[in-house]
């Protein structure tokens, strides 16, 4: 399954199940409903939630890459080499798409 994130303000975005599943719940909507809406007034909070989770994130790969010993990775590289591709890379269009519609004062629907 896919999600599709639609907005009058912005292109389509869209994710695979898992990644559209995390991104719901960190921006506290149930990912269990096949459709659903993120109003104007909620998307501040849903950026700020986000923002939050991919912060937090980065601090976790961080602290895996020097512990698997590779402190020379660019400060700026949240990846560890071989590693999966990171939350703030999943979820840097969707914020964009987001900040856009609030800007436009548009919904966000999938």
């Amino acid at each position: 399954m896919l999600y599709k994130f639609k907005s009058r303000a912005t292109a389509d975005v869209i994710m695979l199940q898992a990644n559209g599943r995390q991104v719901l719940q960190i921006i506290g909507k149930s990912p269990d409903e096949a459709h659903g809406i993120i109003t104007a007034e909620q998307i501040p909070a849903a950026v700020a939630a986000l923002e939050a989770a991919v912060e937090q994130d980065n601090a976790r790969r961080r602290e895996q890459a020097r512990e698997a010993g590779q402190e020379d990775a660019p400060a700026d590289s949240a990846q560890p080499a071989g590693e999966e591709v990171s939350l703030a890379q999943r979820a840097a269009p969707f914020i964009d798409m987001l900040r856009r519609s609030g800007a436009e004062g548009r919904e966000v629907v999938w």
